[in-house]
């Protein structure tokens, strides 16, 4: 495969796009605040997995949305958290419609909105997620992932208003079914399909997979290959994703906070292999190597 220009996303790559500085004097809201939504019943995990992410990439606020019967474990399990109970079908999913006017407040309030992790796609999923589309605050920026990408396939300009602020972050799988195409299809031609799915949906595309393709709307396409098979583990996606918002909150830009978190993503999977072999890590487990691997190579 012929691959096109496109630039590697590499640690001395990224010393010539430095993340926001932070001010030494500044508070947790300076930081941004990052909203978390998704979880269910069975998979009540993610959110716990996505939200610390947030908070280890630098975040100073977190709040999280979930079903109802998560709420008070996942408020036990991350204690610094402001934690939302949302209403629960009967199938253990939250129920999007009567969940979405519930969430106002906390999405106009938000720098960076995540949701997705441990969320179904569905009829409710969809609704909601259009109806949040359209409370996200004039600076902040909206991260789908998981059970949320599926809205687009319902609405394809449903992140049109964002004016780019937003970012998608979809496996070969998932980018297949939100495309109508196979898996194959999309790892044959992974650059391309991420490229034009940017343009397509005004997002910046985090197209993960054994290498990571990142495209933004204008055409700008990078390339992350220095990841490593421990990092195909369950609640992998998660964290990733949880990195994205919180660099997004502390006022990153979309492509440049995609950037970041998959390269810091994929540095704690090479720092947890050299340590402990290179598969059998957890996904929980990279999240403590986050901050220092972003404190040593931030401007300040």
């Amino acid at each position: 495969m012929n691959r096109p220009r496109h630039r590697e996303i590499t640690e001395s790559s990224l010393r010539r796009t430095p993340l926001p500085s932070l001010d030494a004097d500044g508070d947790k809201e300076e930081r941004g605040r990052v909203l978390v939504i998704g979880g269910s019943r069975q998979v009540a995990g993610a959110m716990l997995l996505a939200g610390v992410a947030a908070l280890r990439a630098g975040a100073g606020k977190l709040q999280m949305a979930t079903v109802a019967s998560a709420a008070i474990p996942l408020g036990m399990s991350v204690p610094e958290a402001l934690v939302i109970a949302l209403p629960e079908s009967r199938a253990g999913e939250i129920a999007g419609r009567r969940a979405a006017p519930l969430l106002r407040a906390h999405v106009s309030t938000a720098d960076a909105i995540l949701a997705g992790p441990g969320l179904s796609a569905s009829a409710g999923t969809n609704a909601m997620i259009g109806a949040l589309a359209r409370m996200v605050a004039a600076n902040a920026t909206l991260v789908l992932d998981a059970g949320a990408l599926m809205a687009l396939r319902d609405d394809g300009a449903l992140l049109a208003s964002l004016e780019g602020r937003a970012v998608l972050t979809p496996h070969a799988g998932e980018m297949a079914s939100l495309l109508g195409i196979t898996k194959r299809e999309v790892e044959r031609e992974a650059p391309a399909v991420a490229r034009e799915s940017a343009a397509r949906f005004g997002a910046v595309v985090v197209l993960k997979g054994s290498e990571s393709w990142i495209a933004e709307p204008g055409g700008t396409l990078a390339r992350y290959a220095q990841g490593t098979v421990g990092l195909a583990t369950s609640g992998s996606g998660d964290t990733l994703a949880g990195i994205v918002a919180g660099l997004a909150a502390r006022g990153a830009s979309p492509m440049l906070a995609a950037c970041w978190a998959v390269w810091a993503h994929g540095s704690a999977g090479r720092v947890l292999a050299r340590r402990m072999g290179e598969v059998g890590f957890l996904a929980r487990e990279l999240l403590q190597e986050v901050p220092s691997l972003l404190a040593r190579r931030t401007r300040k």
